[in-house]
C-alpha cells in the first residue's frame, strides 16, 4: 500500500504498473506537453518529468511509496539526478528537437505606465490589461491539419523572393524581399484545411491582465520586466513585457535622486520675525516647521529636513532629505508714514556721498517676458530683411 499517489496520478498509471508502462506513459505525456508544442504548459511538463524521474528509480520509488514526497525531501533525494526536465527528455528520446533554450527569442513589448509621485513614495499595485498573441490551442500552433502544411511553391520554402534589376549594360542589382504568398514562413496551408479559430495564422489574440508591483523608491524610467510574457510564436521563445515607469509631475514636490525639493513662500514679516508652517507629506502626514523670532530667512535660502525625502529603493526605511527653498514675497509699496518706525527696527542704511554734478535719473520697471518678445521680433525682422550676409563669394 503506497502512502500517496500524486506522482502516479500525474503520469496516469497505477502504483503496481511495470517500468515499461511507466515509460510509455511518460513518453506520451512528455511529447504532448513539451514546451515546443505547448509553451503555456511548462509547469505541467516539469511535473511529468519529476514524477517519472522518481518512479523510474527503484530506490526513490521505494522511499516515495513508503513516505510520500515529504520522505523524499527529508531523505535528501528530492533534487534528482537531472539539472532540468529537458535532460530527462533528452535521455528518453535521445534528442532535443527544437530545444526551447536554442530557439530564437521574440521581440520585447514595451508599455509605458504613468505613476504619481505618491505611488513611487508609498508603493502601489497596478493592474494592466494587455492584448498579446498566444499559440492557437485548437491547432496547437500548426495553423491547420497536421498534413495540411506544404512548402511554398513561390519561394521554394526559403521565405523570400529574389528580383533582379538591370542598372546598365552588364550591370544588375539584386533585391531580396519577403515572400508575399507565405509571408516569409516558407510554407503554406491549403485554404480548406486552415484552422477555423486562427485562420492559419497559428496564433490568436488573447487578453492578459498583469499585476504591476511598483516598489517604494522606484524612479522615473525604471523598468519592470515580465519574463516570457510577450507575444508567442511557433518555434520561438516569447519575448518579455517591459513596463517603463513614467513619473507624473507633482504640484508641490520635485524629486532629485532620493531627495524631495519644494518651494515655500514667506511674507516679509515671516522672513524677519519668525513663522510656523505645515507641510503635508506624500503619505498624508503633517510636518510643522518653525523659524523662531530673530532668525532671519533670506530670499533663496535652502534648508532641509533629514529623513523626509523619498524612500531608497529596496531599502525603504532609509529616506533622503526634504529640501525647502524659501521664496520671500516683498510688499509692492509701504505707507510712507510708517517708514521712520520701520527704519528704527532695521539695520541702518549705508551712507552714500553724491558727487557734485551728478545727474538724476528714473528707474523704470522691466518685464523680462516682454523684453524677450522684443528680441525675438527684432531677430525675425532682420532675417526677413536679409540681415548681415555671412556667405562669401568665391573669387577667381
Amino acid at each position: 500500500m503506497v502512502k500517496e499517489t500524486t506522482f502516479y496520478d500525474i503520469l496516469g498509471v497505477k502504483p503496481g504498473c511495470s517500468q515499461e508502462d511507466l515509460k510509455k506513459a511518460y513518453r506520451k505525456l512528455a511529447l504532448k506537453y513539451h514546451p515546443d508544442k505547448n509553451p503555456n504548459e511548462g509547469e505541467r511538463f516539469k511535473q511529468i518529468s519529476q514524477a517519472y524521474e522518481v518512479l523510474s528509480n527503484p530506490e526513490k520509488k521505494k522511499i516515495y511509496d513508503q513516505g510520500g514526497e515529504q520522505a523524499l525531501k527529508e531523505g535528501g533525494m528530492g533534487g534528482g539526478g537531472f539539472s532540468s526536465p529537458m535532460d530527462m527528455f533528452e535521455m528518453i528520446f535521445g534528442m532535443r528537437g527544437n530545444d526551447s533554450r536554442r530557439r530564437r527569442k521574440g521581440q520585447d513589448v514595451i508599455h509605458q505606465l504613468s505613476v504619481s509621485l505618491e505611488e513611487l513614495y508609498k508603493g502601489a499595485v497596478r493592474k494592466l490589461a494587455l492584448q498579446k498573441n498566444v499559440i492557437c490551442d485548437k491547432c496547437e500552433g500548426i495553423g491547420g491539419k497536421k498534413d495540411a502544411v506544404e512548402k511554398c511553391s513561390t519561394c521554394q520554402g526559403t521565405g523570400y523572393q529574389v528580383q533582379i534589376q538591370q542598372l546598365a549594360p552588364g550591370m544588375v542589382q539584386q533585391f531580396r524581399s519577403q515572400c508575399g504568398d507565405c509571408r516569409g514562413q516558407g510554407e503554406r496551408i491549403r485554404p480548406k484545411d486552415r484552422c477555423k479559430q486562427c485562420n492559419g495564422k497559428k496564433t490568436i489574440r488573447d487578453r492578459k491582465i498583469l499585476e504591476v508591483f511598483v516598489d517604494k523608491g522606484m524612479v522615473d524610467g525604471q523598468k519592470i520586466v515580465f519574463t516570457d510574457e510577450g507575444d508567442q510564436e511557433p518555434d520561438r521563445e516569447p519575448g518579455d513585457i517591459v513596463i517603463l515607469l513614467d513619473e507624473k509631475q507633482h504640484d508641490v514636490f520635485r524629486r532629485s535622486g532620493n531627495d524631495l525639493i519644494m518651494r515655500m513662500n514667506l511674507e516679509l514679516v515671516e522672513a524677519l520675525c519668525g513663522f510656523q508652517k505645515v507641510i503635508q507629506t506624500l503619505d498624508q502626514r503633517d510636518l510643522v516647521v518653525t523659524s523662531l523670532p530673530g532668525q532671519v530667512v533670506k530670499h533663496g535660502d535652502l534648508k532641509c529636513i533629514p529623513g523626509e525625502g523619498m524612500p531608497v529603493w529596496k531599502d525603504p526605511f532609509n529616506k533622503g532629505r526634504l529640501i525647502i527653498q524659501f521664496v520671500v514675497n516683498f510688499p509692492a509699496s509701504i505707507d510712507p508714514t510708517i517708514i521712520p518706525t520701520l527704519e528704527q527696527c532695521l539695520p541702518p542704511r549705508e551712507e552714500v556721498m553724491i558727487p557734485d554734478g551728478a545727474e538724476e535719473c528714473n528707474l523704470v520697471d522691466l518685464d523680462p517676458e516682454q523684453e524677450s518678445r522684443r528680441r525675438d521680433t527684432r531677430q525675425a525682422y532682420e532675417e526677413d530683411e536679409g540681415g548681415p550676409s555671412r556667405v562669401q563669394c568665391a573669387t577667381n
